[in-house]
C-alpha cells in the first residue's frame, strides 16, 4: 500500500523544532546569533590551517559564519576576517588559506550533491519531469528542484503544479533552482540528463532545502563557472563528508 507523509504522524524520533538543527551559533562576521542551518563552522586542521568543518565534530574551537559571500568577501577584504578568527580560536597560531571563500563555495556545491545522492539512494528523491508530475498529482511531493539550466517552459509547468497542488492541501510547496548545471547533478546522481526533481519525504526536505540555502547564500542562484565534470566530482566526493548521524 501506498503511503504519504502527510498522512501519517510525525515519528516521535524526529520532533519538529528539535535536535542539534534547531540551535544557535552566533557569527563572527556580524556578531549576531543565528540557527546553525544558515551557518557554516571553521576549524583549525592538524596543522592550523582553517578549513570549513562540515560535519561541525572537529576537536577543539570553531568559528561559525553566515553563509553569505558577498559579506565574507566584504570582511576578508577589509582585513578583519584574521582577527575575527583570532578572537574565536584565542589565538593567532593559525594559517588562513587566501582562497578560502573558493574553497568554502567548492564544499557547499559537494556537500548538496553529497546530499542528493544519499536521498536518491534512500529513494527519498525521484528524478524526471514525468515522475514528479505524477508524485505531485497523488500529494507526495515536499519540494521540487530543477538544474539551473533547465527550461523555463517545463520548469514553470511543474511549479505551477506544485502551486495548485500546494494549495489544496493547505501548505506550500518549495520549489526551487538548483545553482548547479544538469551536466554535475547528472554525474553526481548518476543518471542522464538529471533535470527535475522532487523530495517526496518532509525530512529528506528539510535536509536538502537547508543545504541548498547555505549554497544560494554563499555562492547565489547561479551556478559556478567551475562546475566540476563526472571524474572531478567523483575524485572530490569524500572530500565533504556529511555527518554520520545523517547517512541512510
Amino acid at each position: 500500500m501506498e503511503t504519504n507523509d502527510r498522512l501519517n504522524p510525525a515519528s516521535p524520533d524526529t520532533p519538529k523544532g528539535r535536535g542539534k538543527d534547531s540551535s544557535e551559533r552566533r557569527c563572527i562576521l556580524t556578531g549576531e546569533p543565528a540557527p546553525r542551518t544558515g551557518l557554516i563552522r571553521l576549524a583549525l586542521g592538524p596543522e592550523g590551517q582553517v578549513a570549513a568543518d562540515w560535519s561541525e565534530r572537529l576537536p577543539g574551537r570553531g568559528a561559525w559564519i553566515t553563509a553569505d559571500r558577498t559579506l565574507f568577501d566584504t570582511v576578508a577584504a577589509k582585513g578583519r576576517l584574521r582577527g575575527a578568527l583570532a578572537r574565536a580560536f584565542k589565538g593567532n597560531g593559525f594559517s588562513l588559506p587566501d582562497d578560502l571563500g573558493d574553497r568554502i563555495a567548492a564544499g557547499l556545491q559537494q556537500r548538496l550533491l553529497a546530499r542528493l545522492g544519499l536521498e536518491k539512494r534512500s529513494g527519498t528523491l525521484i528524478l524526471g519531469g514525468d515522475r514528479v508530475r505524477e508524485a505531485l498529482a497523488k500529494g507526495k511531493v515536499f519540494a521540487v528542484l530543477h538544474a539551473a539550466d533547465a527550461r523555463p517552459d517545463g520548469s514553470d509547468r511543474i511549479d505551477g503544479m506544485a502551486r495548485a497542488v500546494g494549495e489544496s492541501l493547505g501548505e506550500d510547496i518549495p520549489h526551487r533552482r538548483v545553482p548547479i548545471a544538469r551536466d554535475a547533478l547528472s554525474a553526481a546522481l548518476g543518471r542522464e540528463n538529471v533535470v527535475h526533481m522532487a523530495l517526496v519525504d518532509e525530512g529528506a526536505a528539510t535536509r536538502v532545502l537547508a543545504d541548498l540555502d547555505r549554497l544560494a547564500g554563499f555562492c547565489g542562484d547561479k551556478p559556478a563557472d567551475d562546475v566540476k565534470s563526472a571524474e572531478d566530482w567523483a575524485a572530490g566526493a569524500t572530500e565533504v563528508a556529511l555527518p554520520l548521524r545523517e547517512r541512510h
